[in-house]
């Protein structure tokens, strides 16, 4: 570092010019990173963009790209089992031991959550998440899908500033199938080698996230590349229960639902044959809730009644033999509990 440099820093400071003091910055801690001091650099890199966006200065974005496209930030709070966060804090411990651990698959079906624990993952590390554009990156033209695949990682290499970024391959099956068992064999061979060698090659200050529901069928060698294979199927039943009743407490607070019918869902949410993994869970609860009439605050229970128990009867009967009170099995079937208590005591008789 010059003393023109601090300087030049007080100057941009004092006459408010935020750009020019930014942009010398980041280059301060580009030359600490290039003389080995990779901790003072990054510390300056996370000062910078903790503060504004505007902070990030333009030579960190993707403007030449067409395959990499900025992913919307996201402000939501991954809900997984404990396992599975065991895992993602094992990558945020990863990165900061700057050993070169970078490459993560995240494996399991839709809705568990990998895309937004990407997300969440560069919030928690304050990097840029970029997304590959699989539909540009793939081309019909003979060999020109590996030409592509290798064009984007040495434009992923060429950044001045990779560790501020995160590169998300979302959803990656289709560059990543058995090259044996492929019915393109020749095509997509070529483009899972090109793929595996910029995985070698990749600049290990940049982090690399993929996600797959077929895993199964993945190139095995390709596999082999990821530093750490992180396996979000592992839900159990109580764990998604959990989940579904968080979820529940959200949307109620933030479209300003009475909290009281929160015990009757959590018995549905038990009471369910098979209860859908989180992004499902989310969709089911939000819109058992915005669909319902606002002018009845009870609706939404017999929504999520008939989205998670579809088969089974919404009758006294039934409800009784499961546990409901007659309060309870007044809010889901809108039978007055005058009525229902009278039909117990006849059934009774």
């Amino acid at each position: 570092m010059k003393k023109k440099d601090v300087v030049d820093l007080i100057r941009y400071h004092v006459d408010n010019n935020e750009s020019g003091f930014v942009e010398l910055a980041y280059d301060i801690a580009t030359e600490f990173r290039e003389n080995g001091d990779i901790n003072l650099s990054s510390y300056i890199i996370s000062l910078l963009s903790s503060k504004s966006n505007t902070f990030i200065p333009q030579s960190t974005n993707f403007a030449i790209s067409e395959f990499v496209t900025k992913m919307k930030e996201s402000n939501t709070n991954v809900l997984a089992p404990a396992p599975i966060m065991s895992d993602i804090e094992g990558i945020v411990n990863a990165v900061g031991y700057h050993a070169g651990v970078n490459k993560f698959l995240f494996s399991g079906p839709p809705g568990t959550g990998k895309t937004e624990t990407a997300k969440q993952l560069a919030r928690i590390l304050e990097r840029q998440l970029y997304y590959v554009n699989f539909e540009l990156l793939i081309d019909s033209k003979l060999g020109q899908t590996q030409k592509n695949i290798a064009s984007l990682f040495e434009e992923i290499n060429r950044q001045s500033f990779p560790e501020t970024l995160i590169i998300l391959f979302d959803e990656i099956d289709a560059l990543a199938m058995d090259r044996i068992n492929s019915s393109d064999l020749r095509e997509m061979g070529r483009a899972t080698t090109t793929l595996m060698k910029g995985l070698d090659e990749l600049n290990e200050d940049i982090i690399l996230l993929a996600t797959t529901n077929m895993i199964q069928h993945f190139d095995k060698a390709l596999l082999r590349r990821f530093d750490k294979i992180v396996d979000f199927s592992r839900y159990t039943r109580d764990d998604l229960i959990e989940i579904a009743e968080k979820l529940l407490d959200i949307d109620l607070k933030k479209f300003k639902f009475p909290l009281e019918n929160r015990r009757l869902c959590k018995k549905i949410f038990a009471l369910a044959p098979h209860l859908p993994y989180p992004g499902d869970l989310k969709n089911i609860i939000r819109t058992s809730i915005v669909f319902s009439d606002p002018e009845s605050p009870t609706e939404y229970v017999k929504n999520i009644w008939k989205a998670l128990c579809p088969d089974m009867k919404l009758d006294s009967t039934t409800l009784k033999e499961q546990g409901f009170s007659l309060r309870e099995m007044e809010v889901l079937t809108g039978i007055p509990k005058s009525t229902l208590a009278r039909k117990a005591k006849e059934d009774v008789i």
